[in-house]
């Protein structure tokens, strides 16, 4: 377990990042990451990637945001 708080922006670069390099695949990429952490059992690790899901979500409702 760590104190370190990840920044709004790096959320941001991470979903950002997942998107162009996954592509079509980033959804279902992201949900096979927040998996494999829970079946470790990384709490912090699966609120990471759900904050990066939901910015995820927002930049592929919203494309002109990529930019």
């Amino acid at each position: 377990m760590t104190d370190r708080m990840i920044a709004d922006s790096e959320l941001w670069a991470c979903a950002h990042m997942v998107l162009q390099h996954h592509g079509d695949g980033a959804p279902t990429f992201v949900a096979e990451r927040i998996g494999t952490l829970a079946v470790k059992g990384d709490v912090e690790g699966v609120e990471t990637w759900k904050q990066i899901a939901h910015r995820m979500a927002q930049l592929i409702r919203n494309p002109a945001s990529l930019c």
